[in-house]
């Protein structure tokens, strides 16, 4: 990286309540072995993400989920990113596990990129670099 190189900068969270960690852990560690800036806030709630995201002015906001709340918690933060602004300018992914029929919804409703239990740390770290280039470029 040059100097002129500006860090990638990554807010990853809990989506609500839910307490399976192992992939939003192991997800950080290959975005930080990437050299990207990592920020976990552990569990949060749509408006904290936001909130978080805002105040670190991160290029990527990365939500894992597993309790069946992707749906609805997840187009409720992205209406919420969407009303403070930074949904335009910042990437919005999901991974985790639920049902692949739902990967549509979960584009429509605004994710820029979906990851199951499958993906490796080439999909994950690739797709965010090319997108925050293509995103830099346009």
């Amino acid at each position: 990286m040059t100097g002129e190189e500006k860090k990638i900068k990554v807010l990853l969270a809990k989506l609500g309540l839910e307490v399976h960690w192992r992939g939003v852990i192991t997800v950080a560690g290959m975005l930080r072995d990437a050299g990207m800036e990592v920020i976990y806030v552990g569990n949060a709630f749509p408006e904290q993400i936001v909130k978080a995201a805002i105040q670190e002015d991160v290029d990527v906001v990365g939500i894992s989920t597993l309790g069946g709340n992707h749906l609805t918690q997840g187009g409720e933060l992205l209406d919420i990113a969407a009303q403070s602004g930074i949904k335009d300018s910042t990437l919005f992914l999901i991974g985790g596990v639920f049902p692949p029929y739902d990967e549509p919804r979960l584009r429509e409703i605004g994710f820029d990129g979906i990851f199951s239990p499958g993906a490796t740390r080439g999909e994950i770290v690739g797709f965010i670099k090319e997108a925050i280039a293509t995103r830099a470029t346009t």
